[in-house]
């Protein structure tokens, strides 16, 4: 599986502590820079590649390292994030990442994940590689990509969570550029970050499970799965059908919940916009408090401020902008936002997920009142709000999980004009919509029910039908 190791350390790694790390494998092996000097790579003498290193991250953001490493990712002080991936066709590099991990939190203090690495208990010694040997890394290929094929690339982890990392990233749009899909093969015990799950949005796009009893599941559908011609594709049985995994059925109700809320805003092109306004008007109605941090990567390293989320999709315009928002380990709480500008103005589109413990009631009542401010100081143009029975760490698992169930939409003014005032106003629903905007140029918020299958969807589709003049 993955060979990945972090160094989690208290002070900054600087140029002489990281090569202290390098020569954890001896004087013997070279040293190059990749991806535009943010990673460096450990090489043999041919210049394959053995360890590639992630420039350091300094995790201003609590509970991080502790969200996507488990307990044994730190105690939620501020640590140093150096991340080194061992090539998985080389036997011995992941000893060898071990050893550089391990150097830095001795010379630097801090700790190694996982505690148990290959080479980080003896940090002394320089690691053997007389007998280590790489094969040539194809052109395409990315530090976070194992298997190459013309169909897919196949990236192998083996973490608590699969985080949407920088590596991660930056091996999806290679595949797309590439025309590839992305693959990411874990053991069962794993589990996706929310924005990891969101980019997996199909075959051949997958998210490969390796189980026991089956060889290997998708960890979204449970359809066996079987590696044939250079991807990994649903298996047929003898009547032609692809099988479910049993591990992906065995499920459990533990009373956890999620609030979804996905909605669009758009803004004039003023030279005075700030974004992330919206975002942070939904994130103190659902959760009162503000979000802590942010990045265009997981970990969210950045502590949460509107002004640098504004001017770095000021620099990267007209190209959109995609970063994950996260907030304190009190409440479980994570956003994606991406910014674009299309020819309506500055786009912000935006997924906010809430996690609730069993027991504990999801703020239903207040997302009316929510919608009626982003109408009224933040440009809105739709709002979903969905509630659905899933984990409360907003993890996802390798197993069913039931779709999420709408409870609530709304139209902002833009909207309503689009389709009609009097349409708009007068759905055939059992709640009447309420109204969001001013008299003169309304928006209306749609009660779907508290989150019942049956009434959520079929309201839901009532509505769309309705607004679309399919009634």
């Amino acid at each position: 599986m993955t060979k990945d190791v972090i160094a989690l350390t208290d002070r900054m790694p600087d140029a002489w502590s990281v090569l202290a790390g390098l020569l954890a494998g001896g004087p013997d092996l070279h040293v190059r820079s990749a991806a535009e000097g943010a990673v460096i790579q450990l090489c043999d003498a041919e210049g394959r590649p053995l360890v590639s290193i992630e420039a350091p991250l300094l995790l201003h953001v609590p509970g991080e390292a502790q969200r996507l490493l488990g307990a044994t990712g730190g105690d939620g002080e501020r640590r140093w994030w150096t991340e080194a991936r061992a090539s998985t066709a080389v036997p011995g590099a992941e000893q060898l990442a071990g050893a550089f991990a391990a150097r830095l939190a001795t010379l630097l203090g801090g700790t190694v994940w996982p505690p148990d690495a290959p080479g980080a208990d003896d940090a002394t010694h320089p690691v053997d590689t007389s007998q280590i040997t790489a094969v040539p890394a194809p052109v395409a290929a990315q530090p976070a990509v194992d298997v190459l094929t013309d169909k897919v690339a196949v990236v192998l982890q083996d973490r608590p969570v699969i985080a949407m990392s920088s590596w991660l990233s930056q091996a999806l749009r290679a595949t797309l550029e590439s025309e590839r899909a992305l693959q990411i093969v874990t053991p069962r015990h794993c589990r996706l970050s929310l924005p990891t799950g969101s980019a997996l949005t199909g075959p051949p796009t997958r998210w490969v499970v390796q189980d026991p009893d089956c060889g290997y599941y998708d960890g979204r559908t449970g359809a066996v799965l079987r590696w044939q011609d250079g991807a990994f594709e649903a298996a047929e049985d003898a009547d032609g059908q692809t099988p479910v995994a049993p591990a992906f059925a065995d499920v459990a109700p533990t009373g956890e919940r999620q609030m979804l809320l996905s909605f669009r805003a758009v803004h004039d092109p003023d030279a005075h916009l700030v974004l992330g306004g919206a975002l942070e008007a939904a994130w103190q109605a659902l959760i009162g408090e503000l979000p802590t941090g942010w990045g265009t990567a997981e970990p969210a390293n950045l502590p949460w401020s509107r002004r640098r989320l504004t001017d770095l999709a000021y620099e990267r315009a007209p190209q959109p902008t995609w970063t994950v928002v996260v907030g304190s380990a009190d409440r479980p709480a994570l956003a994606t936002l991406r910014v674009l500008r299309t020819p309506e103005g500055v786009e912000e589109d935006v997924t906010l997920a809430v996690g609730f413990r069993d027991g504990e009631k999801p703020p239903v009542s207040a997302v009316a009142d929510l919608a009626a401010e982003l109408t009224a100081r933040h440009g809105l143009r739709t709002l979903l709000a969905q509630l659905r029975e899933a984990r409360a760490d907003l993890t996802v698992p390798p197993h069913f999980e039931r779709p999420p169930v709408p409870f609530g939409f709304a139209l902002g003014p833009a909207e309503v004009a689009e389709a009609g005032t009097g349409i708009a106003a007068r759905p055939p629903l059992p709640a009447a919509p309420v109204r969001i905007g001013a008299a003169a140029r309304p928006g209306y918020y749609y009660p779907l029910g508290d989150g019942d299958p049956a009434e959520g969807w079929t309201d839901f589709e009532t509505l769309l039908r309705h607004l679309r003049g399919a009634l």
